[in-house]
């Protein structure tokens, strides 16, 4: 009679599954609640103290540590001498571990740190070749029904379970790894840890990569805790073509954007760079507004809104091609009216969340920082022209100061009334920037205001400002020829605003 050992912290089918493993003709082992639910559910288990003697001690830390229980998983049994030991010793061998461990990111403590479980679950997964090991409630049926055709579980079956509990196992040892750095004293709030232990989950199989000929998917993390697992994780699409790799990319940028901004906003994002944004009274104004800096490369874009989207604003959205719209929900009418286009994915979501670190790839490993936060707060930056903003331009440099953030560098931001009017974005030197910005605006921005991610390193750029009618500049100073600029800003009658903070993104 094949023997199933059932330990198990999420008992979600547990009862049915040792009623169908007990119906094929399987013994069962179990030990504290898992042992209570089997026996309510009328099937007959042994409790694990029974076949080591021990009853469970050291407040349930220790329960199924012993050698009648790990021997009975690790044996060989094509090995004549674990065969021999397992008779001198008693030991009846166990053909199934199921086993779930504590949900440890969602409530981490040392107490929650599960050592039986893994061990059993480890040691199942080492020995896959004459034991199967369930990690996943979902598994459940479908080893069941495999038991119930052939008579066993198979052998590739074993080796995708045993595959998916190391893959558990790991995961669950990094979310521990990652509580012991969230929690250390000692360490600077900004210091990176010191090794870093990722483990990923699978979650959406893309269209395709970057480029049709390569393939992409979404992951989540599976350290973080329920409350901490992304926005994508909430989101719903409504309507359209499956996503491919750069709709997310770019979704993800217009999405965190539009949530730098408390009034209603609007973005349209364009290979990860914004070539529109705009504040305003309602959504509706604030997407018309976003749409008109840049219309041309609004074309196949992505549109993030900030506010529900209302069926006025969606009637607006729906004759522009546009890739993806995502907001935090729709009023009435306003999805039939988007879905009724085939092509674009409509999705919703809730607000994004706080990243804590940034990781590119290298060759042989990662590039890790922590992640750019972007302070808007005049209260912490300093007037260095003999002009000083208005209240209104004062809202407008906040306003251009967090699109220039979200810009590829080098990034220069035109800006007037909470509407971005041109954007440079991503060239290799500021002028061609603060050129391309001025183009866009087409003297739209007269009066406005520009922002640069970093210092200008000469005063061209500058000049550029200026000649497109440009009122206020907010950078983040700290050239050696800041003295320079700032004479040419006061010679232009022009306020200026150093902010002390750069922000590339490359």
């Amino acid at each position: 009679m094949p023997t199933a050992l059932v330990s198990v912290y999420d008992k979600t089918g547990v009862a049915e599954c040792a009623r169908e493993l007990h119906t094929l003709g399987w013994s069962l082992l179990s030990s504290g609640g898992t042992a209570s639910v089997i026996a309510e559910a009328g099937v007959p288990v042994t409790d694990v103290a029974e076949i080591t003697g021990f009853p469970a001690i050291l407040g349930h830390r220790v329960v199924t540590l012993h050698p009648k229980v790990h021997g009975g998983i690790l044996a060989n049994r094509s090995d004549p001498s674990h065969q021999a030991d397992l008779e001198r010793f008693g030991i009846d061998p166990i053909d199934l571990v199921i086993v779930n461990l504590y949900p440890f990111s969602s409530d981490p403590g040392v107490e929650l740190i599960d050592i039986g479980g893994p061990a059993m679950v480890r040691a199942a997964a080492k020995n896959h070749t004459d034991v199967a090991v369930v990690v996943n409630p979902d598994d459940y049926q479908p080893i069941i029904d495999e038991i119930r055709e052939h008579g066993v579980i198979r052998a590739a079956t074993r080796r995708r379970l045993a595959r998916d509990a190391f893959a558990h196992t790991a995961a669950y040892d990094a979310s521990i790894v990652r509580w012991f750095d969230e929690t250390d004293d000692e360490a600077s709030t900004e210091e990176l840890p010191r090794t870093l232990h990722l483990a990923l989950e699978r979650v959406e199989t893309l269209r395709y990569g970057e480029n049709p000929h390569q393939i992409g998917a979404r992951y989540r993390d599976l350290t973080s805790s329920s409350g901490a697992a992304g926005w994508w994780q909430s989101v719903t699409q409504h309507g359209g073509k499956a996503m491919s790799y750069l709709n997310v990319y770019d979704t993800e940028a217009a999405w965190r954007l539009a949530h730098q901004f408390e009034q209603p906003t609007a973005v349209v994002v364009k290979h990860a760079n914004p070539c529109g944004v705009a504040s305003a009274e309602t959504i509706e104004v604030a997407y018309s507004k976003a749409h008109q800096c840049d219309p041309v490369s609004a074309f196949g874009g992505i549109v993030a809104v900030n506010r529900p989207v209302t069926r006025s604003m969606a009637e607006s959205l729906a004759p522009v091609f546009t890739e993806v719209v995502v907001a935090p929900g729709y009023e009435d009418g306003a999805l039939e009216v988007l879905t009724a286009k085939a092509n674009l994915r409509v999705l919703s979501a809730s607000e994004p969340q706080e990243r804590q670190l940034d990781v590119r790839s290298v060759d042989g490993g990662l590039l890790v920082q922590t992640a750019d936060t972007v302070l808007a707060d005049r209260r912490d930056w300093s007037v260095v022209t003999e002009v000083a903003p208005t209240n209104e331009q004062w809202a407008d440099i906040e306003f251009a100061w967090r699109v220039c953030a979200a810009v590829s560098s080098n990034a220069i931001v035109y800006a007037k009334d909470q509407q971005a009017f041109g954007i440079g974005a991503g060239q290799q030197n500021r002028l061609d920037s603060s050129r391309i910005a001025a183009e866009r605006s087409a003297g739209r921005a007269d009066g406005g205001v520009c922002a640069s991610d970093a210092f200008f390193p000469f005063t061209d750029g500058l000049d550029a400002a200026v000649a497109a009618g440009i009122r206020a500049v907010v950078q983040p100073g700290g050239s050696v020829r800041d003295d320079e600029v700032i004479a040419v800003a006061n010679k232009a009658g022009i306020a200026m605003v150093f902010t002390g903070r750069r922000h590339f993104r490359h």
